[in-house]
């Protein structure tokens, strides 16, 4: 699965790797979690790539409240074209949710040690993403959230979760954001990512705390000691 992650890219580098035309104020993320906004790169009405700050957790635009929001942070790969909570998203909102590492927990001794995930020379990812609008009816107001798309983990990373974000290859990226993309080449994009192109790393129990968004969610923890 995928439940935090960070983005310390600048909006400078991040707008040469991915081609948007926008420049959002944007801060470094050390420790994205469910619930916040977060960077995702989408098609804008004008057919360009744009960046824009959606809330993590994906809101239905049929829901009657927001309560769903924290819970939808994920949808399967396999089954989102069919879940009545992705299907829309599926057929004409996808994004790119861009990342410079992932975060999992992997179970030592009845504690909990956090890993960073990337790959392998601190390359930016583009994890898969659907989103979709909310009207609040307090407020009558948009609310755009999204979601990551995942897929089975790949050996290495199956050892911390049976499920892990869909990575997508920089020449995917105008093939996932295409509305008129055919079904089966889409689908064809939901696969494992290759765990020889990845890099891992202990981090310490810093990052588990939510609250905690700096540099020292990436400090090495040399040793696998219980963090929990």
């Amino acid at each position: 699965m995928c439940a935090r992650y960070s983005l310390t890219v600048s909006i400078t580098d991040l707008a040469e790797i991915f081609g948007f035309h926008n420049r959002p104020n944007m801060a470094p993320r050390w420790n994205v979690a469910p619930t916040q906004d977060a960077a995702v790169i989408r098609r804008g009405g004008d057919g360009r790539r744009e960046l824009a700050m959606l809330r993590w957790g994906l809101i239905p635009g049929f829901a009657r409240d927001a309560a769903g929001g924290a819970r939808l942070i994920n949808a399967r790969s396999e089954t989102a074209a069919e879940k009545p909570s992705f299907r829309q998203a599926w057929a004409g909102r996808r994004c790119l949710v861009p990342a410079d590492g992932f975060y999992e927990w992997q179970t030592v001794d009845g504690g909990k040690q956090a890993w960073r995930i990337g790959l392998r020379g601190g390359t930016v990812l583009a994890l898969a993403g659907l989103w979709d609008i909310w009207i609040d009816p307090a407020t009558n107001g948009e609310v755009e959230t999204f979601a990551v798309l995942t897929c089975p983990a790949n050996e290495r990373l199956a050892d911390f979760h049976e499920r892990m974000p869909v990575i997508l290859r920089p020449e995917d990226w105008s093939t996932w954001l295409d509305p008129a993309a055919p079904q089966g080449r889409l689908h064809g994009l939901m696969r494992t990512f290759p765990v020889e192109a990845m890099a891992w790393y202990r981090v310490s129990p810093h990052v588990n705390n939510v609250r905690n968004d700096d540099p020292a969610c990436f400090a090495r923890q040399a040793a696998p000691t219980l963090l929990i």
